[in-house]
């Protein structure tokens, strides 16, 4: 699987990083990403609809306070059942029915609750890989999720297009290097209205 320290590396990279043209000028400058990003949260064991009990965690767009954010927050795996870590592109609220998410879907990759380490791992290469804007077809990312439930835990890409084939799949590829996808696991992909035919792909590990 990737690891942390390759995903940092991969962000830290001149490739890595999309910078502004300004963003290197001076030593104590910050590295400026190309978006502006949204950490939310909602958490669990309350009586209030899911919606009402999100909220914002906190947004950056420097690469130092993205590090500043995360090592704020508890790891996913500490997480109780029931509470959910969204990062998307500010502006954006990470629920399908927002306008940038209606006609899209998205790619889950599922991790089982032995796998802790795991999930904690591929949570912030996710996360590093969206921020890096790592993907050809980053501008049709809307943000990401990760769901701790009892049975399972679901990272997710949402993407804000599903009839784009392409840049579908582009993304789901990508998405399969940075979980380093093994060969018992598959990637699914599924729009979010349920209209029929329902749009679905599934992405297997390559032999």
């Amino acid at each position: 699987m990737a690891n942390s320290k390759q995903a940092n590396e991969f962000l830290e990279s001149k490739e890595g990083i999309p910078l502004n043209d300004d963003s290197l000028q001076g030593a104590a400058k910050k590295r400026k990403l190309q978006n502006t990003w949204t950490l939310w949260g909602v958490t669990s064991g309350s009586e209030i609809s899911w919606e009402d009990n999100l909220s914002e965690i906190g947004s950056f767009n420097t690469v130092e306070d993205f590090w500043n954010l995360y090592y704020s927050t508890e790891s996913p795996s500490k997480l109780q059942a029931g509470c959910d870590y969204m990062l998307f592109k500010k502006g954006i609220r990470p629920m399908w029915e927002d306008l940038p998410n209606k006609h899209g879907g998205r790619w889950t990759y599922i991790v089982y609750k032995k796998d802790t380490t795991e999930l904690d791992i591929i949570w912030l290469d996710v996360l590093l890989c969206l921020i890096g804007e790592a993907c050809d077809n980053s501008d049709q990312i809307c943000g990401a999720f990760v769901r701790i439930r009892k049975k399972v835990n679901k990272v997710s890409v949402w993407t804000n297009s599903y009839d784009d084939n392409e840049a579908v799949m582009e993304i789901g590829q990508k998405l399969c290097e940075v979980v380093s996808l093994s060969s018992k696991k598959v990637l699914k992909f599924r729009q979010h209205q349920n209209h029929k035919p329902y749009v679905t792909f599934e992405l297997l590990a390559k032999p």
